[in-house]
């Protein structure tokens, strides 16, 4: 069993209040994801993120294949990171830590990306071609996009 991880930080010219405003508010995901992903909120974003929160989108990861994807956000605390879990979706695990804290001039966001691929041996052969640059390509949009917002760090 192959478990891979994506590591991103980026730092944003912006208060602690106004990043975890925006991050934590699963609405602004459409934001700061590719239109190609076809990403569509079905359910769960009626109340603040809690843990135990449960949040159901249509999506297309790859191929043009429309698949649904819910997550569960299993921990939240204030102001300082929140993890959410994908219970149903393309992969047999995804596990992602969003950590965000002060720093001068600024925050640093910190997203640590667990994830195991289904199929077996097949999924592993398929990681390094078709789904790790599809993730860095979608780990860089959102990168790209939050500057767009929120400006460059200096």
């Amino acid at each position: 069993m192959k478990i891979y991880r994506l590591h991103k930080k980026q730092k944003l010219p912006i208060t602690l209040n106004v990043a975890w405003n925006f991050l934590s508010n699963p609405n602004n995901l459409k934001t700061i994801t590719p239109d190609y992903m076809g990403f569509h909120i079905l359910s769960g974003t009626e109340k603040p993120m809690y843990a135990g929160q449960i949040i159901q989108y249509m999506v297309t990861p790859i191929l043009g294949l429309k698949t649904k994807w819910v997550t569960e956000i299993t921990h939240v605390v204030n102001k300082h990171y929140f993890v959410d879990e994908q219970r149903f979706g393309p992969y047999a695990l995804w596990h992602h830590k969003h950590f965000i804290k002060d720093i001068e001039g600024g925050i640093e966001m910190e997203d640590i990306i667990d994830y195991k691929l289904p199929f077996g041996l097949l999924g592993q052969l398929a990681h390094p071609t078709l789904v790790k640059p599809k993730l860095e390509e979608i780990f860089n949009y959102r990168e790209k996009k939050l500057i767009e917002l929120f400006g460059v760090y200096h």
